[in-house]
């Protein structure tokens, strides 16, 4: 079993980062194999250049094109602001899900080629969640940046869970956070494995 987690937040000691940290331990060491891409840690250049444009791409391209072909279970964490990836995360996407590897055109159009992967997304909000689905940006962020982006590079499998009012909830809401993370985690790694 391979995950990939891929964590966008600059601050190593902010809550996003303990979400990391909760994944990590749901998986069973001797079944999971874990890759985590700590974006502002790696210091990835998020910007893509014409060379790379123009298909011929970087060592480290390459690299995070690997980990994904590889893994079962992709995880996405960060934190979302102004509607959308921070742009570390906005960038790595950029570069890395490129035209060949992660999806291709052809005359019928554009064909997902990434198949056969899970996704879980964990997204923090400062905001309140119920507002923020009220006022339908929770369905803007569905179907552009969950579903719609990674359906369009073929995958399908995907779960995305939005944590708000961060910044008024108690230790305890914490904690409790970072355990439905650990747990839908555990259950997406058992449901691979069986």
């Amino acid at each position: 079993m391979n995950h990939l987690i891929i964590f966008a937040h600059p601050n190593p000691n902010s809550f996003t980062k303990a979400m990391v940290e909760k994944v990590i331990e749901a998986g069973d060491p001797q079944q999971t194999k874990t890759i985590v891409r700590d974006l502002y840690q790696m210091n990835f250049n998020p910007v893509l250049n014409l060379t790379e444009l123009n298909g011929e791409l970087a060592t480290d391209v390459l690299q995070e094109q690997q980990y994904i072909r590889d893994a079962d279970l992709i995880t996405l964490i960060y934190p979302l602001w102004w509607m959308g990836f921070p742009a570390i995360l906005k960038g790595y996407l950029d570069r890395v899900l490129t035209h060949g590897f992660a999806y291709k055109t052809d005359e019928n159009g554009s064909v997902g080629l990434i198949h056969g992967k899970k996704m879980q997304q964990f997204i923090n909000i400062g905001s309140n969640e119920t507002e923020y689905q009220n006022n339908g940006f929770a369905d803007g962020l569905n179907v552009c940046l969950v579903n719609g982006l990674f359906n369009f590079c073929g995958i399908t499998d995907i779960e995305h869970s939005i944590f708000g009012s961060l910044y008024g909830i108690t230790h305890e809401q914490r904690q409790g956070i970072l355990d439905e993370v650990k747990e839908k985690t555990r259950q997406n790694l058992t449901a691979l494995c069986s």
